[in-house]
């Protein structure tokens, strides 16, 4: 049986549109085996796939796709957005031994509107938080490098997250880094069209951007090994 991954069905694009307009129980729960069809399995697949080509080059990220894949449903109850469901389907690939979001991690999800992939740290505990922002300091010419470099700025752009208005403390205010140790996310991110889902051309991009990301990832980690 080839290995190859098509990309994902029509079937699968027709159901998050629908799903868009039609965000209750009442119209999932007799479409939910066309999800696990068209949508959830193919995303294992895709994610399998992607995890062959990371032994090769980020082994240490390498998850399994069902721990991968997060939830579809969502958490309401501190939202004033009540829809049951998420309108994407997504996979986080976190380094061996760490939690989800506990350091750097890969990323990717699926939906009609577009597909989106990307790599950093997104939601960081302060105790993680600081001693990436201590590596920064003391490293920070190496840090922007990475942040720079020719693929990243081709396939990413520059690197972005939520940021303090203010050098954090501990920090002198006058630092060169100034403005990288105001952030308290390190993210590198990129939206492509929604045409590439249906398409053997998404493994291919997944691939080749997380590959471009490692490099930067490899540094956010290193401080909490």
């Amino acid at each position: 049986m080839s290995t190859a991954f098509p990309g994902f069905s029509p079937e699968a694009m027709q159901f998050f549109r629908g799903l868009t307009r039609n965000n209750n129980r009442d119209w999932f729960l007799p479409r939910k085996p066309l999800f696990e069809e068209h949508v959830k399995q193919p995303m294992r697949r895709v994610i399998e796939r992607v995890n062959a080509a990371m032994s090769k080059f980020a082994p240490e990220y390498v998850t399994d796709p069902d721990k991968a894949i997060y939830r579809f449903y969502r958490d309401t109850r501190f939202s004033k957005d009540k829809k049951p469901y998420k309108e994407h389907i997504a996979a986080n690939f976190p380094r061996r031994g760490l939690a989800r979001h506990e350091g750097a991690g890969y990323y990717f999800a699926v939906s009609h509107k577009e597909v989106a992939v990307g790599g950093g740290v997104y939601m960081p505990m302060p105790e993680t938080l600081l001693a990436i922002r201590q590596r920064i300091a003391d490293r920070h010419q190496e840090f922007r490098k990475l942040a720079r470099a020719a693929a990243v700025e081709r396939l990413y752009g520059p690197m972005h997250g939520a940021q303090l208005s203010r050098v954090p403390k501990g920090f002198a205010c006058d630092h060169p880094a100034a403005d990288l140790l105001r952030m308290k996310q390190f993210l590198l991110f990129r939206e492509l069209d929604a045409s590439l889902a249906t398409t053997p051309k998404l493994y291919r991009e997944l691939v080749r951007h997380f590959q471009a990301v490692t490099p930067f990832l490899e540094f956010l980690y290193r401080p909490i090994r």
